[in-house]
């Protein structure tokens, strides 16, 4: 999983809690509190947001990120006191306490990047497809039976490229209706995490992502045609 630290301050060393992510598995990132932040880092599965100093600036930043990227999952970092400050108005689903051991952080990174209840109830449907089940209930996902190990953007790309069997998406389309937000750097993150997919995949079932040139990608069904 790839995190997306927002630390507020000019300290370069977080502490409390953000020293528990040392301990995890995950990759994690830092970036200056702006919503800007995301077009330099789109590959953030989960986004942190340092709320221990300042809390309406973290609360107006996590409006502003939510906005921007609503299906991002996202976590203001609070101190116990500043529990007192944080509402559904932040526009975060969930919180963490600086004072949260590596077991809790992990347990509400997992619940972060499942998916709210009732959100999209149609298209929470197992899909299976040449081989590929996809549940976005559990978020998970199988080639052959074979689980996938998927960060969440991953998952959200085969997903959506499986439940539209055939269509061709440009680059574009692909980071305003996975990503969820206009990204104004460059479309190569797309390409990156189609060749991830497409490895995770194996080379029986890579030629799943078919490649249409100078235009984007689409997701070929095994009896359909190639490229």
């Amino acid at each position: 999983m790839a995190l997306l630290l927002l630390l507020s301050g000019a300290s370069a060393e977080p502490e409390s809690i953000l020293e528990s992510l040392a301990f995890l598995d995950h990759r994690t990132v830092a970036g200056p509190p702006r919503a800007e932040a995301l077009l330099r880092h789109p590959e953030a599965d989960v986004v942190l947001v340092d709320a221990r100093r300042d809390l309406t600036g973290a609360r107006n930043l996590c409006r502003a990120l939510s906005t921007a990227s609503p299906g991002l999952p996202l976590l203001p970092v609070l101190t116990e006191g500043g529990l007192a400050g944080f509402s559904p108005a932040w526009g975060a689903r969930d919180f963490l306490l600086d004072t949260a051991g590596p077991a809790e952080v992990t347990a509400r990174l997992r619940l972060a990047t499942l998916p709210a209840p009732g959100d999209d109830q149609g298209a929470d449907q197992p899909i299976r497809a040449s081989g590929i089940f996809v549940d976005a209930t559990t978020y998970t996902a199988q080639v052959n039976g074979v689980p996938m190990n998927l960060t969440f953007k991953e998952f959200e790309l085969l997903k959506h490229l499986v439940q539209h069997p055939g269509r061709v998406f440009t680059r574009e389309q692909l980071l305003h209706e996975v990503w969820g937000y206009d990204y104004y750097g460059g479309t190569r993150t797309v390409d990156v995490h189609v060749r991830r997919l497409r490895a995770k995949l194996g080379p029986d079932q890579e030629q799943l992502i078919g490649t249409v040139r100078n235009v984007g990608y689409r997701f070929v069904p095994r009896d359909s045609s190639g490229e």
